[in-house]
């Protein structure tokens, strides 16, 4: 079974890696987002374009990744949600999700939330650095070759 790799793609700033990754190694995309978003003319790289709603990408992307699949998001409740149907989930940073480090990601991602709440902290993340980008193709390239390898 190949390797496919969804990309939670609204926000996603690592997109063109991503198609550079997956055109080395074969490998389908789907590019899934609420709003038209321009992809390469490859016919392993799908547009998925979901309706509006509240985590309409989030739900389309949990119900179709699963075991050797490899998840691209920032969202940490779908990191979570794709670990538990046993795909891999890669944050933009290069920061891979585990089932040991998920805990931990969701209780910080709701204490930001409160804090934001009561105004302690503005603002969004920092943005993107060279030294993420490659930390972030070191990591799918990583986690590629361990999905490969336990294979039969």
């Amino acid at each position: 079974m190949a390797i496919s790799i969804y990309i939670d793609a609204d926000a996603c700033p690592v997109k063109a890696e991503i198609y550079r990754v997956a055109e080395r190694y074969g490998l389908k995309v789907y590019v899934v987002s609420n709003a038209y978003i321009n992809v390469p003319r490859d016919p392993r790289i799908e547009r998925v374009v979901v309706s509006d709603g509240f985590d309409a990408a989030d739900d389309w992307i949990a119900e179709r990744a699963g075991p050797g699949d490899i998840v691209i998001t920032a969202d940490i409740p779908l990191a979570d949600r794709s670990l538990k149907k046993g795909a891999a989930a890669i944050g933009s940073t290069g920061v891979a999700f585990t089932p040991s480090s998920i805990g931990m990601a969701m209780a910080n991602r709701e204490l930001m939330s409160n804090l934001r709440a009561m105004g302690e902290i503005t603002g969004g993340p920092k943005p993107m650095n060279p030294r993420d980008r490659s930390r972030f193709l070191s990591t799918l390239d990583e986690t590629i070759q361990k999905i490969r390898r336990a294979r039969p």
